[in-house]
């Protein structure tokens, strides 16, 4: 099958572990010769193929996979990809999905299907983080969050932490030498800061550039974590088109702790605490709410937390 050489002539060129590159391109031949994509459809060729490429160790972000859809002809130009990724925010809010004040003066941001480069949806997480910046607490929801850009990852994580610089996971290449640096950077306008109490919700489908936040919000302990261990995915990928319809997607990075060295990659952001997706909102407003009401009742508080008591009671805790 001709698109198997071209598939291994992309992994050896950019998979960013050269050892398991050559190994899988062993693997891919092996199958090809002995028969086992003969007949396919590009459907489950895509299936097979990528089963295959995640043999060796597990990459979830190392795959095959098939469109509906043709591939445009520039499907692998930049200009290409960002103006797809603008026609998909502009359907998803950016990926706001949800930015609410909860009772109790807690701020919630739900962010997916995931977060877009801030070329394309950078002004929406912004006008959400100036929405919430008031709040007495806040929860993020990755609970849908699919990936996304690193760049947006920092631009949120700005909004989260004061005015000195922190530095995020970084990325490591194929080359020891070719290491880029992730920092905190100056947003305008308010920002949630570094003080105020911050939740974290996530699933079993969190994924890539939401354990991204996630992880490093948990490492800095700036954020607790309530929900499921997340999927597992810590290597930015590119994607090549192979056929019409299908594109090859291939890991050119890992993640990089600075304070540990580690990432999530195949293990997952393990919560604080523990809990079904379905419940994590409902625990972690709790948590909110006992927060706020630790705040006092004098003035305008008052009626902030008279709404911190209701809601607890409407949650069961009364």
């Amino acid at each position: 099958m001709t698109l198997i050489p071209r598939l291994t002539d992309l992994l050896l060129e950019h998979y960013v572990f050269p050892d398991t590159a050559a190994e899988l391109a062993k693997t891919l031949a092996a199958a090809d010769a002995a028969g086992r994509y003969d007949g396919a459809d590009q459907a489950r060729l895509a299936e097979l193929v990528t089963a295959d490429l995640q043999s060796a160790n597990g990459d979830l972000h190392l795959r095959l996979k098939h469109s509906e859809a043709p591939l445009e002809e520039t499907h692998d130009d930049e200009e290409t990809q960002m103006r797809q990724m603008g026609e998909w925010a502009d359907l998803t809010c950016g990926g706001v999905a949800n930015a609410a004040r909860l009772p109790g003066n807690v701020g919630l941001l739900k962010i997916a299907p995931l977060f877009f480069p801030p070329a394309v949806a950078g002004d929406r997480v912004t006008a959400a983080m100036h929405l919430l910046a008031a709040a007495d607490a806040l929860i993020i929801d990755l609970r849908e969050c699919l990936g996304g850009d690193p760049d947006m990852v920092a631009l949120a994580h700005s909004f989260l932490v004061g005015h000195e610089p922190v530095q995020l996971s970084g990325m490591a290449h194929r080359d020891p030498a070719d290491f880029k640096q992730a920092w905190t950077f100056p947003v305008p306008g308010p920002r949630f800061g570094p003080d105020k109490p911050l939740w974290v919700l996530t699933s079993a489908t969190t994924f890539s550039g939401g354990e991204a936040l996630s992880f490093d919000l948990q490492e800095q302990g700036r954020a607790v974590l309530v929900g499921e261990t997340t999927r597992g995915g810590a290597h930015p990928r590119q994607g090549f088109k192979v056929d019409t319809h299908l594109e090859v997607t291939i890991p050119t990075a890992r993640s990089v702790s600075p304070l540990t060295g580690r990432n999530w990659e195949g293990t997952g952001v393990v919560p604080d605490i523990p809990a079904p997706a379905a419940d994590a909102l409902a625990a972690a407003h709790r948590l909110a709410l006992e927060a706020v009401l630790g705040l006092g009742a004098d003035g305008f508080r008052a009626q902030v937390a008279a709404e911190a008591r209701q809601a607890l009671h409407d949650l069961g805790d009364a």
